[in-house]
């Protein structure tokens, strides 16, 4: 019980972020979902919450990035210490499936 009320208190102080991510067109059903899964568990394992994803699907971009003229766009909105933004944009930058992202920092 003791345990519960403590993390709830921690959820409640990790600050908001939405996170945008422009996954390759090239990418198949089941390698979105797994590149999702994995953004996924990157951030409740370390003591982050998701709250809600939202896929908006293929678009086309404003421009080119790494030659393609669309992307398949995922919203994130979730809560994360504020010292695992860095950590998870590196990774982020690494895959390769995932074109552009912007993490931003909800509220005050």
């Amino acid at each position: 019980m003791t345990s519960d009320k403590i993390a709830i208190a921690e959820a409640e102080q990790l600050p908001d972020y939405e996170l945008v991510l422009v996954i390759s067109p090239e990418v198949i059903d089941e390698q979105f979902e797994a590149t999702l899964d994995n953004v996924s568990r990157f951030i409740t394992g370390r003591g982050g919450i998701i709250s809600e994803i939202e896929r908006w699907g293929k678009r086309r971009l404003a421009y080119p990035i790494k030659h393609f003229g669309e992307g398949n766009y995922v919203l994130a909105k979730l809560q994360l210490k504020p010292a695992l933004g860095k950590e998870l944009e590196a990774n982020l930058k690494i895959a390769d499936e995932v074109l552009r992202h912007l993490l931003i920092r909800v509220g005050s």
